[in-house]
């Protein structure tokens, strides 16, 4: 399964580099939403890296999910604020 521990690492990557996005758009501007981005984003990369480091997903792992649960309700909480805030 080299392939898919490569994909795996190259999903990674590309949650990290959004992460660095997201953080250089939160130091410009300050808005909060930018900064939750960059946590949910850092969150999905840590779920993608430990995943493949640990050899898949297993039932035993399924704890790997609940980043992915954080990172999404982190998003969603953060977009429901500032949809409120802006009232």
């Amino acid at each position: 399964m080299p392939f898919t521990d490569f994909f795996s690492g190259l999903i990674a990557m590309g949650y990290v580099v959004c992460t660095a996005f997201f953080l250089r758009f939160w130091q410009r501007t300050k808005d909060s939403l930018f900064f939750v981005f960059a946590i949910a984003f850092f969150l999905l990369a840590l779920n993608s890296a430990l995943s493949t480091l640990l050899g898949g997903v297993l039932e035993e792992r399924s704890w790997l999910y609940l980043l992915r649960l954080a990172a999404f309700s982190i998003l969603i909480i953060a977009i429901i604020r500032k949809n409120i805030a802006k009232r």
